[in-house]
């Protein structure tokens, strides 16, 4: 079976934030372009780390948008090591030499960020396979501003849920909302005024007892944040048996989870586990890109 295709997923607007990444980058003289001129060039764009490849439509348009093409070696999705000599060719770009130089740096910054994104949602995918835990692996909203579409898009990519993309996709009620509004049950009946039959909400809950008055004021989702383990593992199982026959929700366990750690929270009782380390700190790979020496 091919894999899937997530460019289709794409926003209308996602060429446009490339072409600020070039903007950003060149907003006045190219110099060192002026220095290496428009011979034509091909460069090899190397691998130099153990990684998934992510980021292929967005580097792609890089170079489209300064005139040059890719050549790829892997496919989008793919796991790579450097092997012995400390790279892999990962594809060829072929261009003016300037033009090969304005997209260098930006197409670079993207790709090591996004198979850094897809590496690690990949391993954290891994582990849930190993140990058979059938909920969801999902990343959140704690991404880098400008540049969420590429990390959720990343996620996908490494294979696990890109939870909610933004504010307007889904109601998730955090400690603050509660305190500002007043109470859980408050909370959510405000949103529910709002956001209609369409919109599912999601409560913070830092006990058994609000996960109670979640469920019972109608949260579609109860999320047990910064519980370890086994505290976890105990609470979503009380929760569910007090419910059982009443009311349908799911529980999400988020908050301290890392790779370390997070097969001590595969619970039957458990839907889904949400990381902010997946974009968070997380290592970026290596690449770089070498333009061939004429000889």
């Amino acid at each position: 079976m091919a894999s899937p295709n997530f460019e289709h997923l794409l926003p209308t607007n996602w060429k446009k934030l490339v072409s600020s990444w070039l903007d950003e980058d060149t907003p006045s003289f190219d110099y060192g372009g002026f220095v290496v001129g428009e011979t034509d060039q091909v460069a090899i764009l190397y691998g130099k780390a153990q990684g998934v490849l992510a980021g292929v439509p967005f580097f792609n348009e890089v170079f489209t948008q300064v005139g040059c093409k890719v050549e790829w070696s892997l496919k989008e999705g793919e796991s790579f090591t450097p092997g012995p000599t400390g790279r892999l060719e990962v594809a060829r770009v072929h261009g003016k030499a300037r033009h090969l130089l304005l997209g260098e740096r930006p197409a670079l910054n993207m790709l090591a960020r996004a198979s850094g994104v897809a590496t690690r949602a990949r391993r954290l995918k891994a582990l849930q396979e190993k140990h058979g835990w059938k909920g969801v692996i999902a990343g959140t909203r704690k991404t880098t501003p400008g540049f969420r579409i590429v990390e959720k898009y990343a996620m996908l990519v490494g294979g696990i849920d890109t939870h909610r993309v933004d504010l307007s996709s889904m109601i998730m009620l955090k400690d603050n909302h509660i305190w500002a509004s007043g109470s859980i049950t408050s909370a959510v009946k405000q949103a529910r005024s709002v956001g209609g039959f369409a919109l599912k909400i999601e409560v913070e809950c830092g006990s058994e007892a609000e996960a109670d008055e979640a469920i019972a004021a109608g949260a579609d989702i109860v999320m047990l944040d910064n519980f370890d383990g086994a505290g976890m593992v105990a609470a979503a199982q009380n929760v569910k048996q007090r419910w059982a026959g009443k009311k349908s929700f799911i529980i999400e366990g988020s908050g301290g989870l890392t790779e370390d750690n997070v097969v001590d929270y595969f619970g039957e009782h458990v839907d889904v586990l949400s990381f902010g380390s997946v974009t968070q700190s997380v290592p970026h790979i290596d690449f770089s890109l070498k333009v061939i020496p004429k000889k």
